[in-house]
């Protein structure tokens, strides 16, 4: 057989000394590949179909969300966020696996489908020549090997560096089996492509293939001549072939299905999952609420499973890891997943969460989230942690196996309406040293309805924090007020902990006091009481939020910005002269994409801020979310401890931060604990936000309102 590039046509022949025969049994073979590929995606979709429905809508505008997803996966947006060696890795394999894919497609097409036409036309004819071949055979090259040095650095990372977040109980021989079958893809391809051009003479158009052309170079120079490289073509043309066959027939089997599953999964996202979590039908039974059974999982639940590719990035970002708590986010999902496989497979049932070691999933792991969000901010495929994990604690609440102390903490929410357990009469007590009156949202029209949140109404602390912030609004002159005793806990943290008929108690209370009073907007105190009053209880049934359907929910830094903003507050002669830094609280930063009101009013008070490393959506959480400042753990560093060293020690300033800034009143808690206990008092000091301004409003600010402050909050407490 003569080859068509030693007849001068400026192309390639495929089947190059395959013969009929062999030709016939390689179309065999590749749809035996097809089939076992279609077949082993439809019976994972098929599983997942049999998953209840998901509590949120996932199909809705599906063009619209196949093009974001698209857009997502295409620039690999998530991959370069924090890591950008993983981000360039993931890209050149990506994009080189496409194009190799693509160029297999149209070769095809050509093959299989112009050709077979044309020849049934008149005379066969083929678009693989010419410029057309040249175009394609430089594409090819070029993004061949990018897609090789791509799984060559994963290869580095992976068994050289051996990155620490890659390893873990579920890594198994399939994950670098997967990488090492695409490398030998993409070097056999090249093998083949030079023994080709050396067997057939280095045709001077195939410079265009220079990756070929340079191991042609290198067989040539290693004394394989023009007939070895004609004996071995063949050999190399099967091994290369029969591996690229068995790679498609394993996709739909193994961990390649993420190629599938991760694009499913960031078609299916729910872009407020965590941030609001979904509620339990009302007509549930006890022994129906949370995971008791792998049918519980709805089919994005499981479809999350199988999009996880053992990264180990929500690993590395979990401060209950970090601090030692028994929790791996990327473990608890691999283990839902590999339980529900093993009873797909006949397996024997157990408990998915219980305490005592013989679940699934240990109750100690659960109650060790903080619910950061952290996991899913950090996941490149949108994996939804937080939402799982809840109805894992939801099932251990129904089961009485709540930790003790949250179990004490709720009984207090219920019996008193707080989280500290006392009276409500004492709620609005925080008032007394301030000396001038707050207004009682229940007795007129306000434009501010202030939330004050337990922490601020009944923590010593904290009450600094509510004193300095209502001297802030009294200075501005604007109309405010607060609900005195009638305010409840918020229950975002309630709802975290498995407690959701006490979370719709409270909402339901709280909704009602609310629509008791006439005002423009709700300004809150605390971020968690802003993210479940914004996000969560607009969707509860039997919730009237308001005659209108929704409030105009702010967090206080938004609102003090706003109105210095607008002039009500003038902080130009204000110098504080402080270096401070500034911690990003997970309910307003990473779950409600509020960054910037905060620092901008720091700038406002003549503070230099300088930044921990960890910032932004990549902030470490305090410790205290999800329940957690109610509970005793054995942790080593605290997450409050190693966030202060972080800032005493990785910042610019260094020994030099005087003030650690923070927003949310459940962060100055753990943060004056964490001071305490890692022996950092005499270092640092924690400052709320509205301290920082009240001081700064009575160093130099004034207000250009005819109102002014009739007194400033004391801090003798």
């Amino acid at each position: 057989m003569i080859h068509p590039l030693q007849a001068g046509t400026v192309t390639r022949e495929t089947f190059w000394l395959v013969g009929p025969v062999g030709k016939a049994v390689f179309y065999f073979l590749a749809a035996l590949a097809v089939v076992l590929f279609l077949y082993g995606v439809y019976d994972r979709f098929a599983r997942y179909a049999q998953g209840p429905d998901d509590a949120f809508a996932r199909l809705d505008d599906l063009p619209g969300r196949v093009v974001s997803a698209a857009s997502t996966v295409l620039s690999n947006r998530n991959q370069f966020d924090r890591d950008l060696y993983g981000g360039l890795m993931h890209t050149f394999i990506m994009w080189g696996f496409l194009t190799l894919l693509i160029g297999t497609t149209i070769l095809g097409i050509d093959m299989d489908g112009y050709r077979l036409v044309t020849g049934l036309l008149g005379e066969e004819q083929s678009f693989f020549v010419g410029d057309f071949y040249l175009s394609y055979s430089l594409i090819m090259d070029a993004l061949g090997f990018l897609f090789i040095v791509g799984l060559g650095m994963a290869i580095y990372r992976r068994h050289v560096v051996r990155t620490d977040r890659l390893w873990s109980r579920h890594t198994s021989l399939e994950d670098g089996t997967f990488v090492w079958v695409l490398f030998f893809l993409g070097v056999g391809g090249y093998l083949l492509e030079g023994l080709r051009i050396l067997a057939t003479g280095f045709p001077s158009f195939e410079t265009v293939s220079f990756v070929g052309w340079f191991v042609a170079d290198a067989l040539r120079a290693a004394g394989v001549s023009e007939s070895l490289a004609t004996t071995l073509y063949p050999a190399a043309w099967w091994s290369h072939s029969l591996l690229a066959l068995g790679f498609v027939a394993w996709v739909p089997y193994a961990k390649p299905f993420h190629m599938i599953s991760s694009f499913a999964n960031v078609v299916t996202r729910d872009e407020k999952a965590g941030v609001r979590l979904p509620g339990v039908p009302a007509d549930a039974a006890p022994d129906e609420i949370g995971f008791t059974e792998v049918e519980d999982m709805s089919w994005r639940q499981r479809l999350d499973h199988d999009a996880c590719t053992k990264c180990g990035r929500c690993s590395s970002v979990c401060p209950a890891k970090a601090s030692g708590r028994p929790l791996d986010p990327r473990n608890v999902i691999l283990d839902l997943k590999n339980y529900r496989e093993s009873v797909d497979a006949g397996g024997e049932t157990k408990d998915i969460v219980a305490d005592g070691g013989t679940s699934v999933i240990d109750s100690r792991t659960m109650e060790s989230c903080m619910s950061c969000m952290a996991c899913m901010d950090a996941c490149p495929v949108d994996i939804e942690h937080v939402p799982q994990f809840t109805e894992m604690n939801r099932r251990l609440t129904e089961m009485g196996e709540m930790d003790d102390n949250v179990q004490e903490t709720m009984m207090d929410v219920f019996q008193q309406g707080n989280s500290f357990g006392d009276p409500e009469r004492k709620r609005p007590d925080w008032v007394e040293k301030l000396d001038f009156e707050v207004p009682d949202a229940r007795d007129g029209p306000v434009e501010y309805l202030w939330y004050v949140g337990d922490y601020p109404s009944y923590d010593e602390r904290n009450r600094r924090v509510a004193r300095s912030l209502a001297t802030i609004l009294e200075h501005s002159g604007v109309s405010y007020g607060i609900l005195y005793e009638d305010e409840q806990n918020d229950g975002n943290d309630v709802r975290r902990v498995g407690e959701e008929g006490l979370y719709e108690m409270l909402a339901e209370d709280n909704a009602a006091a609310f629509e008791e009073c006439e005002f423009e907007k709700l300004v809150c105190t605390d971020p968690h009481s802003y993210n479940t009053f914004e996000n969560e209880y607009p969707e509860l049934d039997g919730v009237e939020w308001n005659s209108d359907g929704e409030i105009d929910v702010h967090h206080y830094t938004q609102v003090v910005q706003e109105l210095a903003q607008s002039g009500k507050i003038d902080l130009a002669g204000t110098e504080l002269d402080y270096t401070v830094t500034y911690h990003d609280p997970c309910h307003l930063g990473r779950m409600n994409d509020e960054f910037e009101a905060p620092r901008d009013l720091i700038q406002r008070t003549g503070c230099t801020l300088d930044e921990m490393p960890r910032n932004r959506a990549n902030s470490f959480c305090c410790g205290g979310g999800g329940g957690g400042l109610w509970m005793d753990f054995d942790e080593e560093p605290k997450p409050s401890e190693e966030r202060l060293r972080e800032a005493l020690e990785d910042t610019d300033a260094g020994a030099g931060i005087e003030k650690f800034v923070v927003a949310c009143p459940m962060c100055m808690t753990m943060y004056e604990d964490g001071r305490k206990t890692g022996n950092f008092e005499d270092r640092i000091e924690i400052v709320g936000l509205s301290e920082l301004l009240a001081e700064a409003i009575e160093s130099g600010g004034r207000a250009t309102d005819s109102t002014t402050a009739a007194g400033t909050a004391t801090a003798d407490d």
